[in-house]
């Protein structure tokens, strides 16, 4: 019997509401504070890039424990608690400006504040998920969220641009704040949705044995995901990809405003005309994976990312708008036909009570690289310059597909729909590689 569509969940659709609210603040905000930093306070382009890092460093510090956490608690409370924390470090930013006392330490505080909420809302929401819609919907779920999120991409940056121009770009930042107090608000009217917190293993004695059994739950996250070898590619393949782009768009807002001479409302109208790939990526993920199998749609939206970076490095002085513009569209449909699926498959083979320690881990591995992207982007930078800079880091995206060419991934046809389902296809494929030696079938 077919599920109904998540149109008709209403738990599903006040999360899918307040995450779109919250995505269109998102766009504002992402423009607007480099910006402050790059047009109000004159920063370098080292100084830019190290925003980038104090925003994603949280992901290497907290993420681990951060999942073992989650696993222990409900979500909910939790993206509540991330959203309203968030929408408070915002909005520090224009009460500072208007007072003459904003800075550039400031907006280090902010970024770092903010990425350690993040890294708690992020596991807990994708961790959120499994339980608010069964395995069959996750595909279908994660799809509906990244339109919304490409949806936002594609308008956000114009409003964003827009408002940057007529209100200043920390004045703007005000727009994100609400968005994410209006996220909170729809988040805390779901109710019911969180099957019961299984029992910790941790151990009840002294503190000392607790923090050692909170190691164990930490490490054994770590090895389901290392030891994993459809999920130790993917998290190969992510990282490598999150490391190479950012070295090339960690002073991407830098090299288009200094370099290529762009204003906030042209560089806001590039990112809303890109991100229309974002947003074909959505609506297609799904049918893509239907149509040629979930692992070679995987390893097929890897493939696309080189490319994309490299149209950055191309574009020319005086007309580089329409090769932004490709490369934000081709950049984008790859990674959202990538993420929903990969993404879903991560959800799918893994059981409720792993679900925040993968999640964290995967965070771990693949956002952990952010940061060292955008500190060795402002190196090269101010060493070789901006247009150098971008060179290398397209021409090093080409190679994150070769984790995921180099393994089981491909064999991949359909979606599990639940973790005993994967185990059984694992069982069916050593069955048959032991009945019969040679490459193993493609179920």
């Amino acid at each position: 019997m077919a599920r109904p569509n998540l149109f008709r969940h209403p738990n599903f659709r006040k999360l899918w509401i307040g995450d779109t609210i919250s995505q269109f603040g998102t766009q504002v905000s992402q423009l607007a504070i480099p910006l402050v930093a790059i047009i109000f306070l004159k920063a370098s382009a080292f100084e830019v890039a190290l925003l980038g890092t104090v925003e994603f460093l949280p992901f290497l510090l907290f993420t681990l424990p951060a999942g073992a956490w989650v696993d222990r608690l409900q979500r909910r409370p939790i993206l509540i608690t991330g959203d309203v924390g968030r929408a408070l470090c915002l909005i520090s930013i224009p009460i500072a400006y208007e007072l003459g006392v904003l800075t550039i330490i400031q907006l280090y505080v902010v970024g770092f504040a903010m990425g350690v909420l993040t890294v708690f809302f992020d596991v807990s929401y994708q961790s959120y998920l499994p339980s608010l819609v069964d395995r069959e919907q996750l595909v279908e779920g994660n799809a509906k969220l990244q339109a919304s999120q490409s949806a936002a991409q594609i308008l956000g940056p114009g409003f964003g641009g827009y408002l940057i121009g007529v209100l200043t770009a920390p004045v703007a930042v005000i727009v994100d704040a609400v968005s994410y107090l209006a996220s909170a608000l729809f988040v805390f009217t779901i109710k019911g949705s969180e099957p019961p917190i299984p029992p910790s293993t941790t151990p009840r004695g002294s503190r000392a044995d607790r923090l050692r059994g909170f190691g164990g739950e930490i490490r054994e996250g770590l090895s389901f995901v290392l030891r994993h070898p459809y999920l130790r590619m993917i998290a190969g393949a992510t990282s490598s990809s999150n490391l190479f782009g950012n070295i090339a768009t960690g002073i991407y807002l830098v090299y288009v405003v200094r370099v290529l001479g762009l204003d906030p409302l042209r560089i806001g109208l590039i990112f809303s005309l890109g991100s229309f790939g974002t947003f074909a990526g959505a609506l297609v993920a799904n049918r893509i994976a239907a149509r040629i199998g979930v692992g070679r749609t995987i390893v097929l939206a890897m493939a696309i990312n080189g490319p994309s970076i490299f149209l950055i490095a191309i574009a020319p002085v005086g007309g580089a708008e329409p090769f932004l513009i490709a490369s934000s569209a081709i950049g984008g449909f790859g990674a959202l036909v990538y993420n929903v699926n990969q993404v879903s498959f991560r959800q799918a083979i893994t059981p409720e009570r792993m679900q925040g320690r993968m999640n964290a881990t995967m965070r771990f591995l693949v956002w952990g690289t952010i940061p060292i992207g955008s500190v060795i982007s402002g190196v090269l930078a101010t060493i070789f310059g901006l247009s150098a800079t971008i060179w290398v880091g397209a021409i090093l995206s080409f190679t994150p597909v070769l984790f995921l060419i180099f393994s089981p991934i491909l064999s991949i046809r359909k979606m599990p729909s639940s973790p005993e389902d994967w185990a059984a296809r694992n069982e069916a494929l050593d069955a048959a590689a032991a009945a019969e030696p040679g490459p193993p079938p493609k179920i």
